[in-house]
Parts: C-alpha cells; sequence; structure tokens
C-alpha cells in the first residue's frame, strides 16, 4: 500500500527563534505524575462534603474507571517502553523505571484514601439515605431467599468455573474483568483452585425487593457456591482483576489497509501483558499465588486492594433516581437565534456566525439540526463530516444514510484508531459505506482529531459552504456532559480551507495552504509560536501583552519554552488545564507571570479557547479586543505532530467577547478550581476578593439564562 503524502508544515511560516530548553527537570514536570494529580483533583470532588451525595459517588466511580485507563494506556505504553529498553528520559529527566516506581508509590496511598473514602464516608451516608449495599450475611430472611432466586434463575445457569490442574492451564483472564478464585477440597483432602468470570451482563448490584437496598453479585455468588461444587469443601474465595496493556504499538507504514491493522491490534490487546493485578488483602498464600504465577504478573503490579474491586461500577448507584441527593438538573437551551424551530438554519448563519456553547446550548437544537435539515433539505449537494467518537446510537448516522439515498455526495472520516472506540467505529464506518456513504478510514501515521462538517448548498447566488468547526466531539451523548465549544460560519476564507482539508484528508493531496485555519502538523505549532513570539514583542515594547489559553493538557515542550520566553518578556499568561500540566509556573527567573489554573466540575472541562492580546486591551471592555481562537487541538506533541487538528479564528467582536468571558469566568473561580504551584502541588482555590465567583460551571448557566432572556449571540 502506498502511503498517504506527508502532511509537513510549509515553508511560507517562519517558526520563530525559541530559547535552549535549559536544565529539563527544573524546567518540566512529570506528565505521568501530574496525570495522576488530576485524578486526585477528581478524588477531591468525591471527598468534598459541598457536593450532593450521589454526586460524591459518581466521581469516586470516575477516579476509579480514570486509573483504569491510565493503566491501561500510560503504565502499559511505559512497560512496552521497558521492553523494548528504550533509554530516552521524560521530559523532567526520569528514566522509565523511575517513573513505574514513582507511579506505584503515589498510586497506592491514593487507592487507601478512596477506600477509606468509601468504608468511612460514603458508604454509610447512602445507607442514613435509605440506599444500603448490605454484605449478603446481613440480609433478612426474605432478602436472602429473593438474592438466592435471583442466582438459581439468573446467575447459575451461565456461570462456567474453570477447574486449574495438570489437565487445565489456568485460564486467560481478560482485560479487567471480575474473577472469583475458588479454592477446593475434596472428599480425599485434595485442593483444587478454580476461576469463575463474573457475567458481565449482570448487575454488579443486585437490587432486593425494597428496591434501595442491593447485594453485590459476587456475594450472591460466594453464598451459593456450594451449588457450583456440590460434593466439594469451599475453603476459600475471593475477587480478583487483571489490568492488561493497551498500548500496543501498530506499524502503519507496512500495514496493507487500516482496517485490517486495527482488527489486529484489538485483537493483540484482548491478548497483551498484565499491568496490574488487583487482589484483597485478606487472600491467602495458596490463591495468591497461583494467580501471581497464572496471569504472569511482576510483584511490583501486584494491588493489596482493602475493599471492593472495580470501584467504576458505583456509577449505577450514582445514577439511582434521587434527584434530591444530585445536582439540579440542567436542561440545555436553545441558542436565541436557533429558538424558531421553522426558520431554516441556513438562513440563520448567513445572517452572521454563530457561536454555541455546550451543554448550556443544546447541541440537539444546533449541531444536529444542521446535519438533520441538510440531510432532508433538496438544495443541499454534499455533506461532509469527520467523526472521532460517536455514541452508539447517533442521530447523525442515520441522517447521512438518509442523505446519500437521497442522491446527496456524502463524505465521512472514520477516524478507526480512536483509542478504546477503535470496534465501535469500524462498525459505524462498514454500516455508512453498506449504504452508500464515502468512507474514509483515516491516514496512516495519523489520527483525525479535527471536528469538522461541512454542507454545501445550491443557492441563487451559487453554491455556498456552510461549516461547523467545534471543540467536542460529534457525540449526542457526551455533549450534554462535557463543555465544548463551535462556530457555524460561511465566512469564504475559512470554508475554503475546509473544503482543502477534507480534499486531504479524502483524497490524499499534500495542501500546506491554509489562509484562516490551523492545521497540525501542517502550521499550528508554527502559527502558535509566532503569537506566542509576538506577545513577548508587544511587553518588551511597553504595549498591552497577555495570553490566555484553555485546553485538556499541556505537554509540548517548545510551546511550554516559549511561554517562559514570553513570561520572562512581561507578558501575563493565564492557562486553564483540566489535566496534567508539564509546565511550572510562579517560578522566579523563569515563569513568574505564569498561573496554571484547573478546573473540575458536574461536567467535563473539554473545549479549547485561545487568546493573545495582539496589543489590545487586557483588562475589560466589551469588543473582544485580540486574536481569538477555537478548536479540536491541545497543546501536546501528539495534537501538533501526530494528528490532523483544525483550530479555527473567531472574528465577530461579540463572539470574541463571549469567549473571553469564558476564560475570564475561569479565572475567577473560588469553589472547583486549584492552582499549580511552582513545585507541582495543587492547591485549591478559595474565595477572595469581590471578583471572585462561586464556580465557572454554575456562573455560566446563570448567564446563558441571562443571555437567552436577551435573545442574543
Amino acid at each position: 500500500m502506498l502511503a498517504d503524502p506527508p502532511i509537513t508544515a510549509g515553508p511560507d511560516v517562519p517558526s520563530p527563534k525559541v530559547s535552549p530548553p535549559g536544565d529539563p527537570p527544573a524546567l518540566f514536570l512529570n506528565r505521568e505524575l501530574s496525570w495522576l494529580d488530576f485524578n486526585d483533583r477528581v478524588l477531591q470532588l468525591a471527598q468534598d462534603e459541598g457536593v450532593p451525595l450521589l454526586e460524591r459517588v459518581k466521581y469516586l466511580a470516575i477516579f476509579a474507571s480514570n486509573l483504569d485507563e491510565f493503566f491501561m494506556k500510560r503504565v502499559g505504553g511505559l512497560q512496552r517502553q521497558r521492553e523494548d529498553r528504550v533509554t530516552d528520559r521524560s521530559l523532567d529527566g526520569m528514566t522509565v523505571d523511575e517513573q513505574l516506581t514513582a507511579i506505584h508509590k503515589r498510586v497506592r496511598p491514593m487507592l487507601e484514601s478512596m477506600y477509606n473514602l468509601w468504608f468511612d464516608d460514603l458508604h454509610p451516608a447512602l445507607h442514613r439515605q435509605g440506599v444500603a449495599v448490605r454484605p449478603y450475611d446481613d440480609l433478612l430472611p426474605e432478602e436472602a431467599v429473593h438474592a438466592d432466586d435471583f442466582f438459581r434463575r439468573q446467575v447459575f445457569p451461565i456461570l462456567t468455573p474453570l477447574a486449574v490442574d495438570p489437565g487445565h492451564p489456568f485460564p486467560f483472564i481478560s482485560n479487567l474483568s471480575r474473577s472469583m478464585g475458588v479454592m477446593l477440597e475434596d472428599t480425599e483432602g485434595m485442593r483444587s483452585f478454580c476461576r469463575i468470570k463474573l457475567p458481565e451482563n449482570l448487575p454488579r448490584w443486585v437490587p432486593l425487593p425494597d428496591g434501595k437496598t442491593f447485594v453485590a453479585l459476587e456475594a450472591v455468588i460466594a453464598a451459593n457456591l456450594p451449588q457450583l461444587f456440590p460434593g466439594m469443601k469451599v475453603l476459600e474465595h475471593h475477587l480478583f482483576r487483571v489490568t492488561r496493556n493497551a498500548d500496543i504499538e501498530m506499524d502503519e507504514e507496512d500495514a496493507d489497509d487500516l482496517l485490517s491493522l486495527v482488527t489486529e491490534e484489538l485483537r493483540k490487546r484482548r491478548l497483551a501483558g498484565v499491568v496490574r493485578l488487583e487482589l484483597p488483602a485478606g487472600m491467602g498464600d495458596a490463591m495468591r499465588q497461583v494467580i501471581i504465577e497464572g496471569t504472569e504478573c511482576a510483584p511490583e503490579d501486584v494491588y493489596d486492594v482493602p475493599g471492593p474491586i472495580d470501584m467504576d461500577d458505583l456509577m449505577a448507584l450514582g445514577s439511582l433516581d434521587r434527584p434530591e441527593l444530585k445536582y439540579k438538573p440542567w436542561l440545555p437551551l436553545v441558542p436565541p437565534r436557533l429558538d424558531d424551530e421553522d426558520a431554516d438554519i441556513f438562513s440563520v448563519i448567513r445572517q452572521g456566525d454563530l457561536l454555541v456553547h455546550h451543554p448550556y446550548e443544546s447541541f440537539s437544537a444546533s449541531v444536529e439540526r444542521f446535519i438533520k435539515t441538510a440531510a432532508l433539505d433538496p438544495k443541499v449537494l454534499a455533506i461532509k463530516m469527520t467523526l472521532y467518537r460517536t455514541s452508539s446510537d447517533s442521530p447523525f448516522v442515520p441522517a447521512l444514510i438518509r442523505a446519500a439515498e437521497a442522491g446527496k455526495q456524502v463524505a465521512v472520516l472514520v477516524e478507526i484508531k480512536a483509542r478504546f472506540d477503535e470496534q465501535r467505529n469500524v462498525d459505524l464506518a462498514q454500516k455508512l459505506e453498506a449504504a452508500g456513504v464515502h468512507v474514509v478510514y483515516g491516514l496512516v501515521g495519523l489520527k483525525t482529531h479535527s471536528k469538522l462538517a461541512m454542507v454545501v448548498r445550491d443557492e441563487p447566488e451559487g453554491l455556498r459552504t456552510y461549516c461547523h468547526i467545534g471543540t467536542g466531539n460529534y457525540n449526542s451523548k457526551t455533549a450534554g456532559l462535557y463543555t465544548d465549544v463551535g462556530l457555524f460560519t460561511t465566512n469564504p476564507q475559512i470554508t475554503a480551507d475546509v473544503i482543502g482539508l477534507f480534499h486531504h484528508l479524502t483524497g490524499r493531496n499534500a495542501q500546506r495552504d491554509y489562509t484562516k485555519l490551523l492545521i497540525a502538523p501542517v502550521n499550528m505549532r508554527d502559527r502558535f509560536l509566532t503569537m506566542i513570539a509576538r506577545e513577548a514583542d508587544h511587553a518588551k515594547a511597553g504595549r498591552p501583552a497577555r495570553i490566555v489559553a484553555k485546553m485538556n493538557a499541556l505537554q509540548d515542550d517548545r510551546i511550554i519554552q516559549a511561554l517562559y520566553d514570553a513570561s520572562s518578556a512581561g507578558v501575563k499568561i493565564d492557562l486553564i488545564v483540566r489535566g496534567f500540566c508539564c509546565l511550572r509556573p510562579a517560578t522566579p527567573g523563569l515563569s513568574e507571570n505564569i498561573r496554571v489554573v484547573s478546573i473540575l466540575g458536574r461536567f467535563l472541562e473539554h473545549s479549547r479557547i485561545y487568546w493573545f492580546a495582539d496589543g489590545g486591551a487586557t483588562d475589560g471592555g466589551g469588543d473582544g479586543a485580540g486574536e481569538f481562537y477555537l478548536g479540536s487541538a491541545d497543546w501536546m506533541v501528539r495534537n501538533l505532530d501526530y494528528r490532523v487538528e483544525a483550530i479555527t479564528p473567531v472574528e465577530t467582536p461579540a463572539h470574541r467577547q463571549t469567549l473571553r468571558d469564558i476564560l475570564e469566568v475561569g479565572l475567577r473561580d473560588c469553589d472547583h478550581a486549584w492552582d499549580l504551584q511552582a513545585d507541582g502541588t495543587w492547591r485549591r482555590v478559595l474565595p477572595t476578593g469581590e471578583n471572585a465567583c462561586p464556580g465557572t460551571q454554575e456562573t455560566l448557566m446563570r448567564d446563558t439564562l441571562a443571555v437567552h432572556r436577551l435573545g442574543r449571540r
């Protein structure tokens, strides 16, 4: 297979001079440890008594789920590097082994805090609210009868005990599946080990007749083990779980086609090595040894767990229908300019660019409406989209199929290398392709992460292109949980860039010239470096200079060094970074003008917004002075070098001011915000000053209501 023409930065965008990196350990924070700090902030929300009880339970489940993914991706990646004898050090100067040791040392006390929180706080608090997770031995007689009946009808027929003996090797344990180990003794005193996989299609928490009391599935199985092993004595039983490496390296250059390559990767991932083994603290030595040897787990990757394994299943309890124990529901509002359901959305966009902010504003009334209307509009000739992650019941899929069946040109790039969504995206792509949609499976060597949709319409003045450029995926479910912004526009320069990018994605041309858009890996890093250097020049000349950037993560060393240089030149820099951050702020002589804040809350902060003052006002005003950008990319090496990303300028003054307001609200947050300190620790922000706001998301919900009443944007 011929490789795709490389997308490389063109000579038209000179790269500004960046200072030498200096001493890495002093300049950068470790990515992996910074990510663990992020997850610790999630745990702090679970510990926060000011948060509604069931939301705290959800945060605990999110913490556990995040940790699972961290082990699969990041620990798995480090272990692969160790196996490959990689000698490169991290930005902060740590070897692979040093990072793995530091991770294990950091994770163990976090797990202790998680279980202490569950046993000492959340579990008793749930019980006081009538939501009880009870041990089987504490069930009332009628409750035990109900649980046993559930076992006989729903569980017993589908269980498959697997013995381990000379004729039966230790069974393969799939990733993140819950297994019960059982030590048995026969009538002759011979002991043996047996593994039972807990069914994944049954509830973890078995409801009892009152609907408010639950018993764990493993407890029900354990109480009924004699039915599984008649004539045998059950000596011991414990739950355990393995986590497998999901960081499988793909050789894309030698692949005949990406679809086969991804299918093979999924197979390898299922069989990948163990990166974590969770064992209950009270497990006997004999069973422990059998499981460790059977899973071929290294001793340092064994985690003794003092409580329930797989705590992300607590999400089911957090989702119980108890509104008084949750955040007050938020119903996204229809953007004022789209209030008239009968109005033509294309005429609304023609009147001027439209900025939308999810989940404060409705995704279905804006983005979904855009594509659904295009699918039915006889004047629409073509629809093109990128799909990175979408829901299994995505409303976009039937709309695109309907458009293709109506004879429209429909082209969709489905990124089948989106980690953990590979199989779903493969199925989605094949479904679209079978319906006549032109499907592109991605580019060799790059992931297509940009969030783009375009519609070509035949109008009296000629063909007109409408575009949506966003920061979030075309996923209707996460659109209600993630904060994202998006821009609808007919700006000819922007739409021409989008057309050119789609031509590259589907036709494999080597386009490098983009007038308005910042495209990775073509011109994005160089354009950002140029704008950062420009702010430094403004500061040196005594002109207003400021940078405010909001993103998910910050790790690119060249961007970080440029920010250090700008700080030294006197530029005030505020960074809102939800996740990990490798930049070290507030360090004299290096970054004393840089503040890094992380914001968490009921919604996941996902929007990427960039503001460069460019000599304009930095202290307020209503004209949104400076340059504003939004799009799909974080300031990370993977985004800038190994993904196709798109960022657009926002040029309407009112929209620039809206983005500025969003950023400023975040910087005033004194409820769910943490400040990064020079030593790499995070300190929760406390209320100070009259301008402090109670919380970014609460403030933006209130402000969205006000905007809706005024009918603007």
